[in-house]
């Protein structure tokens, strides 16, 4: 009986261990499984405190340990983190003595989106005889015949309501002061200050004449040792016709509208064509010393160009007024019988007040002539900063000159090469069927030229980033010559002067670019040429040539772009390394 029991009991040990032992296990294994997946997700959140920091512009220490339900991880990064390289966060787990380790690549990108195929300041655009595939953004005016097309949604945005900022006269005037009749006193001239950042929109001067004298030219310009300068910043013309015998406010508008500083001298200049005893005008003034006396400036006489000085024995101020504001936004076709095209399904035409034109959609304006359609009214299109701002600009010059510098100019009039990041202090010429292959930022300080057949491209190692070149001069890329990407579809060119010449961008001879950039100056393009984005202060379009906006510039992204500009984080590679 004894035995039999011990068996029985041997035997049933032996079947109780054989059932605990798989559970034991399986729960060692599952202990194990949860504490190995406690480590990774903590290691993925030092992770993402790491991403949070910098793309927070918060310190972020080389070293940083988080604590979590007593377990830690630690982030690692390197001491200097630079914009224009790439770099690894690395962190490392442990929970009970369990470890994970994740590596995570990370570069700097900025997001640069150009939502429209051809964006203008308040210059405007003027189209012949050519097209523009996608939409249009403008500031200023739009303008084109009958051969020119936009094939998507055009809009001219208004400005600003328009307001009185700087402003002398009221009533009678203290003095009268003629001009135009006699040396030295042919033209007159008033300093003024503005108040207000905001385009400048017409002025009104207070005047009458003796017979009939010639229209006088207005202009804004400098203010040079107390006196008018000769740069001149707006030009508008004042027809005789206006003025009568007696006093009267005469409006003048001007052919740009130039945004000027607030709180700098500048000089409104009414320039008479010639001098004549007997036909000439008259200027209401009022006493600088005065109770009515404008504080900010004062008057006086001369000529443009040359010799100012006050003839009188007491200072005066002109009575003027300087409005700010507007402009209205205009789309204008050439004439009710050639009109300026716009969409090919449903594109619109958006604008204060729009001639000419016939459009697919709808055309939204407060009033219109010659147009396929009447008015469908709704409020003005408001202006629009452009998509990059001068501190990203500034960036990349500063990107481009920490990693080098060529003192003079480069010149590449054959052959091939290829150029890292740097800064040139001359001009930089590719001719003669060359090709300049571009590493790096690049920042020319002078002449961007593109002849023969050339071609500027990325290095392929940019992949389907976008790059960068900066020019301080005019850029000219003609004769069948071309700028691109990296060769990836993806991968944009964006060539970018700060020039304010009337010829800062020349595109000519069947020539093509993909992004070209001008905010301060006037792009021509002509000839046949075709490019993938257009920006310019003012650009003008003509000879059959093409703009073809790509929907990938949407969301375009240069590699070098500023950690001080709140650049996007892109995770290049993610990889568990423990």
């Amino acid at each position: 009986m004894i035995t039999s029991v011990v068996f029985f009991l041997f035997i049933s040990l032996t079947t109780i261990a054989g059932l605990i032992s798989p559970t034991v296990r399986d729960f060692s294994v599952s202990r194990v499984d949860l504490e190995s997946k406690k480590a990774y997700y903590l290691t993925e959140s030092g992770v993402e405190d790491a991403l949070y920091r910098l793309g927070n512009h918060i310190t972020l220490p080389p070293s940083v340990v988080i604590t979590l339900d007593s377990n830690t991880v630690t982030t690692t990064t390197p001491g200097v983190i630079s914009a224009a390289s790439p770099f690894d966060i690395v962190s490392l787990s442990n929970v009970n003595s369990y470890q994970r380790e994740v590596t995570t690549r990370v570069n700097w990108t900025m997001d640069v989106p150009f939502y429209y195929g051809v964006q203008v300041g308040l210059g405007g655009l003027d189209l012949t005889s050519s097209s523009i595939i996608g939409n249009v953004f403008a500031n200023g005016p739009i303008t084109g015949d009958g051969s020119s097309t936009i094939t998507g949604t055009a809009i001219a945005a208004s400005g600003l309501d328009v307001f009185e900022d700087a402003s002398n006269g009221n009533g009678i005037p203290f003095y009268d002061r003629s001009f135009g009749h006699a040396n030295p006193m042919q033209d007159i001239a008033q300093s003024f200050i503005l108040n207000t950042t905001a385009p400048l929109n017409k002025v009104h001067l207070y005047l009458k004449k003796v017979s009939s004298p010639g229209d006088l030219t207005v202009r804004v310009v400098n203010n040079s040792l107390g006196a008018p300068g000769t740069t001149v910043y707006a030009t508008g013309t004042l027809s005789s016709s206006l003025v009568t015998a007696n006093y009267n406010w005469i409006e003048v508008s001007f052919t740009s509208n130039p945004t000027l500083t607030p709180g700098v001298v500048y000089w409104l200049v009414v320039d008479s064509p010639s001098t004549n005893s007997s036909r000439y005008y008259i200027s209401g003034a009022s006493d600088d010393s005065g109770v009515t006396a404008y504080p900010d400036g004062v008057g006086l006489t001369g000529q443009f160009g040359g010799a100012w000085s006050n003839p009188y024995t007491v200072s005066y101020d002109h009575f003027f007024k300087v409005f700010l504001g507007g402009p209205a936004g205009l789309i204008e076709g050439e004439s009710q019988w050639n009109q300026l095209h716009i969409g090919t399904v449903s594109g619109s035409a958006q604008a204060n007040t729009v001639n000419y034109v016939n459009a697919t959609g709808l055309i939204y304006c407060q009033s219109g002539t010659g147009n396929n359609q009447s008015c469908t009214s709704q409020a003005d299109p408001q202006q629009i900063d452009y998509p990059i701002p001068d501190s990203t600009i500034t960036e990349w010059k500063t990107t481009a000159e920490t990693a080098g510098v060529i003192a003079g100019n480069y010149n590449l009039p054959s052959g091939s090469a290829t150029i890292d990041a740097t800064k040139i202090t001359g001009n930089l010429t590719v001719g003669g069927g060359a090709i300049l292959t571009v590493a790096g930022t690049l920042w020319v300080v002078g002449n961007i030229s593109v002849t023969g057949g050339s071609q500027i491209r990325l290095a392929s190692s940019y992949g389907s980033a976008d790059g960068v070149i900066v020019s301080d001069g005019n850029i000219t890329i003609t004769g069948g010559s071309d700028v691109t990407g990296s060769g990836d579809p993806d991968s944009y060119m964006l060539i970018l002067t700060t020039s304010s010449s009337g010829s800062a961008v020349s595109l000519s001879g069947g020539s093509g670019a993909v992004i070209l950039y001008a905010p301060n100056g006037t792009m021509n393009i002509s000839g046949g040429a075709d490019v993938q984005e257009a920006t310019a202060y003012r650009l003008v379009i003509s000879g059959n040539s093409v703009v073809t906006y790509d929907s990938g510039l949407e969301h375009a992204s240069f590699s070098s772009g500023p950690t001080t500009n709140v650049p996007t984080l892109n995770i290049s590679s993610w990889k568990e390394t423990e």
